[in-house]
C-alpha cells in the first residue's frame, strides 16, 4: 500500500507554532488521574520499555542480566507485565534473543552506524542485515542528520527506504536526534520523511546527547504521525528516548498520546518508551500503591 503513496514535497512540510504546540504541552500535565487509573497507567507504560544497554563495554553477561530483568521486574509485586523490548547493538542479538526465548519480549537493535549515522550507505545496510539475520525482531536506525541539515531530504528519504527493504518483515524505529536537529519545523519534517519512507515507528533520540525527548517534541510527531494515518490509513508507532526518568512523567506522555491520537495507540505495539532508568521509578511508585511505603532505590537492580 505505502508504494502507490503520493509523496508529498517535503520542503513544504506544515510550519510548527511552537507556542501553541507548548500550550498544548502544559495542558496535558495538568490532568487528574485516579489511584486505580494511576495503576493501569504505570504498568501500562512499564510494558511499553524498551531496556536498552548501548555501552562499549557492554558483554554478554550484562545483556543476560538485563534480559532477566526484562522478565522478572520485580518478582515481589505480582501482575506485571514484562517491558517490551531489550535494546542492543548488532553484536549481541544473538546473545538477547537466546536469553529471550518464548518470552514474548522483543530485540531491538540499533544499526546504520549508531549514534553518529556518519557512515556509507554500504555500511549501513550491512549492518542492517547483520542484526536482522541474527534474529532482531527491530531495527532503530539513526537517520544522516548532516544530510538533513543541508536540505537534502531525498537523500534521507532514499536512506530509509533502503533501510526498510533490508529490514523485510522486522519493524523499522527511525530515530530523528531531534536535539540535533534544532527546530520544531526541522522535526515534523523528518516525521513526513521518515513515515513516507516506510518507517513503521518514528523514534526522538539516541539517548546520547541533550536534550534528548522533551514533551513539545514529541508533540509535533505525534501530530505528524496524525495527519499521516489521516490521509494514509497507516498507523505509524512512536518512540520517545532518553529524558524521560520518573512515573509521573511517563503517565503525562500516555495522556498526550490518548488525546493525540486516541487508545488505538496505548499498546506496546505503538508507542514505546526509551528509557531504562524509568523502569526502576515506576516499580517504586507501584510498590508504594501496594504497600503504602516507598522501597528504597537499592531494592531494584540497576540495568
Amino acid at each position: 500500500m505505502k508504494s502507490i503513496i503520493s509523496i508529498p514535497d517535503f520542503s513544504k512540510s506544515p510550519a510548527i507554532d511552537q507556542v501553541g504546540v507548548e500550550e498544548r504541552v502544559a495542558r496535558f500535565t495538568t490532568r487528574s488521574i485516579k489511584k486505580a487509573s494511576k495503576v493501569q497507567g504505570l504498568k501500562m507504560a512499564l510494558n511499553m520499555i524498551d531496556l536498552t544497554t548501548l555501552e562499549g563495554k557492554d558483554t554478554e553477561g550484562k545483556v543476560k542480566q538485563m534480559c532477566y530483568k526484562a522478565v522478572h521486574l520485580h518478582d515481589a509485586l505480582p501482575d506485571l507485565p514484562s517491558v517490551a523490548a531489550v535494546c542492543v547493538y548488532p553484536t549481541m542479538v544473538r546473545t538477547a534473543k537466546q536469553a529471550l526465548q518464548n518470552s514474548g519480549v522483543k530485540v531491538a537493535s540499533v544499526s546504520t552506524a549508531f549514534p553518529s549515522g556518519q557512515s556509507t550507505r554500504k555500511v549501513k545496510l550491512l549492518d542492517t542485515t547483520f542484526a536482522v539475520e541474527n534474529g532482531a525482531d527491530e531495527i532503530d536506525m539513526v537517520i544522516s542528520r548532516g544530510e538533513f541539515l543541508k536540505g537534502n531530504y531525498n537523500f534521507i528519504f532514499d536512506e530509509i527506504a533502503a533501510i526498510k527493504e533490508a529490514c523485510g518483515a522486522v519493524r523499522l524505529k527511525v530515530i530523528f536526534e531531534t536535539g540535533e536537529l534544532s527546530t520544531l519545523d526541522n522535526v515534523r519534517r523528518a516525521s513526513d520523511i521518515a513515515m513516507y519512507a516506510g518507517a513503521d515507528f518514528i523514534k526522538t533520540s539516541t539517548g546520547k546527547i541533550s536534550p534528548a525527548a522533551t514533551m513539545p517534541v514529541s508533540l509535533v510527531m505525534l501530530e505528524a504521525i496524525r495527519d499521516y494515518y489521516y490521509k494514509t490509513g497507516i498507523m505509524v508507532g512512536m518512540k520517545p528516548a532518553g529524558g524521560i526518568s520518573t512515573a509521573k512523567l511517563a503517565l503525562h506522555y500516555l495522556v498526550m498520546v490518548k488525546e493525540t491520537l486516541g487508545n488505538g495507540w496505548l499498546s506496546n505495539h505503538w508507542f514505546r518508551f526509551g528509557a531504562s532508568s524509568l523502569a526502576n521509578d515506576i516499580l517504586m511508585q507501584l510498590a508504594k500503591e501496594a504497600t503504602g511505603v516507598y522501597q528504597g532505590a537499592e531494592y531494584f537492580s540497576k540495568d
